[in-house]
This record gives C-alpha cells, sequence and structure tokens, in this order.
C-alpha cells in the first residue's frame, strides 16, 4: 500500500518536491503541498507526509477552513504535534501577511472582479466577518484602507457616523466597502443590505460615492451595485 512507502522511496516524477521543482507548484495537490510543509509523516501509523496532507483536507476540507484551524485543533489529528502545527500556522500566517498588501496606495478600482481578485486571500484566517473600508480619490485611486470593525455586522458596530468621519479626515472622494463571510457564503443578509443603504444613503448627503459593498466569500463573491441596491 502507498501508506507503508516513505516518499524517498517513491519513483522519483511522484515525489512531491521534486514534482514541484520539475513541473511547477501549480502542478501539486493541496495535499502534495501540506506534505512539502510537513516533510514527514507519522511513524506510528506509517503514512507518509502525502497522506497527512490528505488527512488534514479530509478534517477541514478546504483550504480556507484549514488556514482557520487552531494549534490544538491540529494537533488532534495523529503525527500533528507542536512542531508541525506551528509550521502550518506559519505558512498560513505568511499567507495572510502576504495579501494585505494586495491593493498598494495609488492603485486603481476597475471592477468588482478586481477587488475580489485581490481580496480573496484576505480573509482566509478570520473566523468572524471584517468590514474594510477603500478610501478613494476622485479617479478611484486608492488612498489607504480601513478596518471599521471585526465581528458580526450590525449597524451598532458599523456606523455611519463613524465611517464617514473617517472618510472625510482622508479627504476621500469615494469609498469601496468589503467584507467577509466566513461561511464562505457570501450571499448578502439582511443586515448586509440595510447597511449597505444607510451607508449609501449618508454618502449622497455628503458627496461621497458609495461605489460598490462588496461580500467576499470562499472562491466567490456578491457586488450590491451590481444587484441594484445601491440606489
Amino acid at each position: 500500500m502507498e501508506a507503508l512507502r516513505r516518499i524517498k522511496d517513491w519513483p522519483e516524477g511522484e515525489r512531491p518536491r521534486e514534482k514541484l521543482l520539475d513541473q511547477g507548484a501549480e502542478t501539486l495537490s493541496d495535499a502534495e503541498l501540506l506534505a512539502l510543509i510537513l516533510r514527514t509523516g507519522d511513524a506510528a501509523s506509517s503514512t507518509s507526509a502525502v497522506d497527512q496532507g490528505r488527512l488534514l483536507m479530509r478534517q477541514f476540507a478546504t483550504l480556507p477552513h484549514l488556514a482557520r484551524a487552531t494549534a490544538s485543533e491540529l494537533q488532534q489529528l495523529p503525527g500533528i504535534g507542536p512542531a508541525k502545527s506551528a509550521e502550518l500556522l506559519a505558512v498560513f500566517e505568511l499567507a495572510r501577511r502576504l495579501s494585505a498588501h494586495s491593493l498598494p496606495p495609488g492603485a486603481a478600482f476597475t471592477s468588482a472582479e478586481s477587488v475580489f481578485q485581490r481580496y480573496r486571500n484576505h480573509f482566509l484566517h478570520y473566523n468572524r466577518e471584517v468590514f474594510l473600508a477603500l478610501l478613494l480619490d476622485a479617479k478611484n485611486r486608492l488612498i489607504r484602507e480601513v478596518r471599521i470593525s471585526e465581528g458580526s455586522l450590525t449597524a451598532s458596530i458599523v456606523h455611519p457616523r463613524e465611517v464617514f468621519n473617517l472618510i472625510i479626515r482622508a479627504s476621500a472622494a469615494a469609498v469601496l466597502f468589503v467584507h467577509n463571510h466566513p461561511s464562505g457564503d457570501p450571499t448578502p443578509s439582511r443586515e448586509d443590505l440595510t447597511l449597505t443603504q444607510r451607508l449609501y444613503q449618508a454618502g449622497e448627503l455628503l458627496g461621497i460615492r458609495v461605489l460598490d459593498h462588496i461580500i467576499i466569500g470562499h472562491n466567490t463573491y456578491v457586488s450590491l451595485a451590481e444587484q441594484g441596491e445601491l440606489s
């Protein structure tokens, strides 16, 4: 059985490291990429690092769910101890920090799709909703990104007065709102729609364009502007 074989005993073309170097990282499965991080399998169960990668993917189902796992949750799996759980947490933290620089100042907002592509990995490790405001100039170029809140999205947490106070102080001409749904389903809730209308109306009164409110899920998004909710 494959599970009883060490990776170094596999044919060279099947080993994750050699496969990555020869064919490119994009050719590896999620389990194979995880195996390169884990490096070794579990001697107690005679499983390889790839087997452990597969076990992680079966346990957590998706990479976003795995990225939000705690050290204690990871260590519940056979062969995953403090060292391996720390390595996994470090990799996902690096991915989060990399994605945090995804929309640099001066970058122009062109479409909901472009914002989704830039921010889709930004929220991977969050178990709670995070609400961002992208403050833009008259040419829709980013001035700066502001985190407005973290937690359940309600009008009591995201209040138009505080939001637009930040926007006015930055001398922004327009704003784009982005938040995540940790469940992975970006379908807007009643609270999302109500808050969007309040923010849009406040922008109209203050002469600040509210361009969109984009809700990001797992590998998909909803643009409330495209759905006709900003009117």
